[in-house]
């Protein structure tokens, strides 16, 4: 049999920390040591984990996998990237099962960060509740997030929603250095003057290229049946405002990307539109942004760029994690 390719597939990697509330045990880990915390995922193992902030997220996403050309091709891939050794990983695999998500592969790395095998799976995105791995994989130039504690949105609808920030997430940090060396008037400058050179892609546009991919499918359906209506909707939520808005759009335009809603608040707070907007999942480079936005909308810290190194040189690094 021929190795099965995902080139042209949206490959997630998730940690079951993003996955699952692990609150429980991340405590036994934490006070009482790997040996305890192996102890008790054995004799939890038919006791269902609870869903985590990303797990809305990832159903809605596998759900998508209806407008695959055949059912043995899909679009969506979801792949376990854990640091759990692979009997202790069994719960997580028996809960998935029991939540009816259709996600067969997994890497269990025992006590060990798995990000660097996302080349192998052409993976786009890592999802993981730990800081030092997502921090590890952004800094060896992969795309990641921290999934935050956030609340959950879950509604009667298909949809899914997916917000993204613009610097640091779908473009480099670039013009943010700008920003942070010299302030407001000298970005905007800076913007008007480059506004027909494209800015770098940064570590998640990948991610909306297959994104947008999917919504080709959908549109394809709806030609073909005018009743089907459409699910996946990606937003644009960036502190940009006029006149450094229209470099973002074309650097969009240029790299042959969409979104189907954009925000540009000029400094108002992204909470207020996320509260209505109501997305499944929001990406962001600035924890400060996402200090209220984890109170309306399920989170994800994109470790990427000046901001975050300036904040990894105060803050020293937790000396272990929980697995995940």
């Amino acid at each position: 049999m021929a190795p099965i390719q995902l080139d042209n597939t949206l490959v997630v990697g998730i940690a079951s920390s993003a996955l699952f509330d692990l609150t429980e045990s991340d405590g036994v880990f934490r006070a009482k040591g790997e040996a305890e915390y192996r102890k008790y995922q054995e004799e939890n193992l038919h006791n269902t984990l609870d869903p985590g902030v990303a797990f809305t997220f990832i159903k809605r996403l596998l759900s998508l996998n209806d407008l695959a050309d055949t059912p043995g091709d899909p679009l969506v891939e979801v792949i376990v990237l854990s640091r759990n050794d692979p009997d202790t990983g069994l719960r997580v695999m028996k809960s998935i099962e029991t939540h009816k998500l259709a996600i067969t592969r997994a890497v269990f790395m025992q006590g060990r960060s798995p990000h660097r095998f996302m080349p192998a799976f052409n993976m786009s995105l890592f999802l993981s509740a730990s800081a030092d791995d997502v921090r590890e994989a952004v800094g060896e130039g992969l795309p990641a997030g921290q999934v935050l504690p956030s609340l959950t949105v879950e509604d009667g609808s298909k949809d899914l929603r997916i917000a993204f920030d613009f610097d640091g997430v779908l473009a480099d940090d670039a013009s943010e250095s700008v920003m942070q060396a010299d302030g407001l008037p000298a970005f905007h400058a800076h913007e008007v003057a480059n506004l027909t050179e494209p800015h770098n892609p940064g570590p998640l546009k990948r991610f909306l290229e297959a994104v947008n991919r999917i919504q080709d499918h959908e549109e394809a359906k709806r030609l073909r049946d005018p009743e089907y209506r459409i699910r996946v909707h990606v937003a644009l939520v960036t502190a940009r405002n006029a006149p450094s808005h229209e470099r973002a759009m074309a650097s969009l335009k240029q790299w042959g990307v969409r979104v189907n809603d954009a925000f540009f608040l000029g400094g108002v707070e992204k909470a207020r539109v996320l509260e209505i907007l109501k997305p499944h999942i929001f990406f962001d480079d600035q924890r400060g942004h996402l200090a209220n936005a984890a109170k309306v909308a399920p989170s994800v810290h994109v470790p990427f760029g000046v901001i975050n190194q300036q904040h990894a040189d105060i803050v020293a690094s937790e000396t272990s994690s929980p697995p995940s």
